[in-house]
């Protein structure tokens, strides 16, 4: 798989991780947008993070990472089901001239929203932006919220991602006091495109060569953005045919946008009318 999740443990350290690697999703994403090269780059590590934490999902449910601010880039929206379905979009300015991220960014907030039909309420976290990279914005978010202490790893190339996550767990000083540093050092020497090309289990065996690593199976990650006319269907119907059709007599067509999956519906008078009547119209 060339989109994929895949969690692992260093036996022996008590430490865990993942791996995750885009391309095709990731590129769905992009196009028909014409983001600048700032953006396309951090949209892409925020599609790994996001991937990264939300195969810890374990119930039907969705995880939305937003990282809102006051800078050229105003929102870095994701979007992640339990089945890593992977949907995201970015507000910007389309002329950008800064490339460092709190430049990019601006004062702002990380805000994550946990939304489970489990849940009597959606969990949400608000942490201010603190940090000079996607990577050190996240791990601020993991210290702040008493999280494992976490680390990040990223590697951004033309037409895919490639991210790592390290997670101290509570017995790993007991058993290597070394291990948690020995493991950073490793992990940051990921900064080899060579490595898109290995499988997950050849890439984490260069990286801890000596540790004994217990590999799980791969997620396989798809795009979030499949087409459902169904629910612009039922929207409509829930604000009633007086307004719709209030709408409709004004603009002479009811324009729907999905922002954050770049598209747009657009329905006509005998479509309004299909919508209203007993079965809807027919959905291909």
């Amino acid at each position: 798989m060339s989109n994929y999740v895949q969690r692992f443990l260093l036996e022996d350290l008590d430490i865990r991780g993942a791996i995750v690697h885009l391309d095709s999703v990731w590129q769905e994403m992009l196009f028909g947008r014409s983001y600048p090269q700032p953006v396309t780059q951090l949209l892409g590590e925020m599609s790994a993070i996001t991937l990264l934490l939300g195969e810890n999902l374990k119930q039907t449910g969705r995880l939305i990472i937003q990282l809102t601010g006051s800078g050229p880039i105003s929102l870095l929206l994701m979007d992640c089901t339990e089945s890593l379905h992977l949907r995201g979009m970015a507000k910007c300015e389309q002329t950008i001239k800064v490339q460092s991220v709190p430049d990019l960014l601006g004062p702002g907030h990380l805000i994550l929203t946990l939304d489970m039909p489990s849940m009597r309420e959606s969990y949400q976290s608000i942490v201010p932006l603190d940090g000079k990279t996607i990577t050190e914005i996240f791990e601020h978010y993991f210290k702040q919220s008493d999280q494992l202490p976490s680390r990040l790893f990223l590697v951004t190339a033309h037409n895919a991602i490639f991210g790592l996550l390290l997670q101290k767990l509570p017995n790993a000083d007991l058993q290597d006091p070394d291990g948690w540093v020995r493991s950073e050092a490793l992990a940051a020497t990921i900064q080899d495109h060579k490595l898109f090309d290995l499988t997950a289990e050849e890439i984490l065996t260069r990286l801890f060569y000596k540790e004994t690593i217990r590999i799980f199976d791969a997620q396989s990650v798809q795009s979030g953005c499949q087409e459902d006319p169904a629910k612009i269907y039922s929207m409509l119907r829930s604000l009633g045919r007086k307004e719709v059709d209030s709408i409709l007599k004004e603009f002479g067509e009811v324009i729907v946008s999905d922002d954050i999956c770049n598209r747009e519906y657009r329905l006509d008078a005998l479509a309004v009318d299909a919508i209203f009547r007993e079965g809807g119209p027919t959905i291909h």
